[in-house]
């Protein structure tokens, strides 16, 4: 048995589940799309969940917050600011611990918080472990795109526009960074005015 992976009941796309529940919204959770990762980033973040804190974790955002990518950045910083989690409803996603097992996750929620004698509310993370404003995830309301279903040129185009726009940000804070850790020597021109 595995916990927190999954698919969308949707498109039947992999997942893994950081948030199981949202505080002020139970029927929401946050989602990783692990196609949508970087192979070492998909790595780190599988090996997260088979390890032993991900397992005894009851959400895995908490153990998330505590994990570095290869690039030394925080995983659940980096993926809630590069837009790889995502919110969605707990009855679009299909918790699969093992091959022969399947159970939505509302239902699960509904579960657990029975077991433990509590509402489903009150199984949201709630401290410091929690993203800034989970309300700045996005959410998956607009139509999700099925591996077989084609885009258009104009939505390519805004997707492309979007990545960029993204990507843009990402480098301009990455030169940031960089800037501040040492800054860029600039040549001096001296010289070439000095021989003419």
């Amino acid at each position: 048995m595995l916990k927190h992976v999954g698919r969308m009941v949707q498109n039947q796309r992999r997942i893994v589940v950081a948030y199981k529940t949202l505080p002020s919204e139970p029927d929401s959770c946050v989602v990783v799309t692990t196609e949508n990762l970087e192979a070492a980033d998909h790595d780190t973040l599988i090996k997260l969940v088979e390890s032993p804190a991900g397992q005894q974790a009851e959400d895995l955002a908490t153990v998330m917050a505590r994990t570095k990518l290869s690039d030394g950045s925080t995983m659940l910083a980096r993926f809630h600011k590069t837009g790889k989690m995502v919110k969605v409803k707990t009855a679009d996603v299909e918790m699969v611990p093992n091959s022969n097992t399947t159970i939505l996750l509302s239902e699960l929620n509904e579960v657990i918080a029975q077991q433990k004698g509590v509402s489903v509310s009150d199984l949201a993370v709630k401290g410091p472990e929690t993203l800034a404003s989970v309300s700045d995830v996005p959410s998956s309301n607009e139509p999700a795109i099925t591996q077989n279903e084609v885009l258009d040129d104009a939505a390519l185009a805004a997707k492309y526009r979007s990545d960029a726009d993204r990507l843009s940000k990402e480098a301009a804070a990455l030169r940031r960074q960089a800037e501040e850790l040492v800054p860029t020597k600039r040549k001096a021109k001296a010289k070439s005015a000095e021989s003419a």
